[in-house]
């Protein structure tokens, strides 16, 4: 196996959620609650990227701490309602790392508990840990600490994990790791996120086809 343990991202990675769910509840809360904000799904895409939805929220659009606590309760309603689906290819290719005796983490700004509802709704296997949104900010990417405590439970090097990530806290986080790092680039074409990727990541994967046959070493 080439790598025992893979570490993945989930909205945008192994669901495809900003187009269908995050970015569609990002614009009916803006027009209730900042309807003199508005962005295309493309810069929301770029947003996310770098500063971060954090950053966008504080800064750009100038939430107080209060408002930004009331966004994240909309949002996780909205969420509970709205089930992302698996991208094609996916389902086959963690099924088969999970069946050869690998691990399977997902570190994401989602939380656990949709994380898991998402696996089980799109018929995906259980992974063995989920680093979410639950944990505390000095815990969650791209803090170093969601890898380090995989690697510390389950004693294993840093070589023998992947993470698999379509933003850069993902890139970031493992960066800092010392953990390889595979750019996921299937949920958009958007040049400028491209172009980061791959110029700084160690791997990049522009289908989810192209990724399987690199971790099984098809072709």
């Amino acid at each position: 196996m080439k790598y025992p343990c893979l570490v993945l991202d989930h909205d945008d990675t192994v669901v495809n959620s900003t187009a269908t769910v995050h970015y569609p509840c990002f614009v009916e809360y803006m027009e209730r609650y900042f309807p003199h904000y508005h962005c295309t799904l493309e810069e929301y895409f770029i947003k996310n990227f770098d500063p971060g939805v954090v950053a966008l929220f504080r800064d750009e659009i100038g939430m107080t701490e209060a408002q930004m606590r009331h966004e994240q309760e909309y949002w996780n309603e909205y969420v509970s309602r709205h089930v992302p689906q698996a991208y094609e290819g996916i389902r086959e290719a963690l099924w088969r790392h999970k069946r050869a005796g690998g691990l399977l983490c997902v570190v994401s700004h989602s939380y656990g508990k949709n994380i898991l509802r998402d696996y089980h709704m799109n018929d995906l296997p259980e992974p063995d840990c989920v680093f979410g949104w639950e944990y505390a900010p000095e815990q969650r990417k791209p803090n170093p600490y969601p890898l380090l405590e995989i690697m510390r439970r389950y004693s294993l090097a840093s070589e023998e994990m992947l993470v698999l990530d379509d933003l850069k806290p993902g890139f970031d986080m493992a960066k800092a790791a010392g953990v390889p790092f595979a750019a996921a680039g299937w949920a958009n074409d958007i040049a400028e996120i491209e172009r980061f990727m791959r110029g700084n990541c160690d791997l990049y994967f522009k289908t989810v086809a192209e990724f399987q046959s690199f971790l099984f070493e098809e072709g």
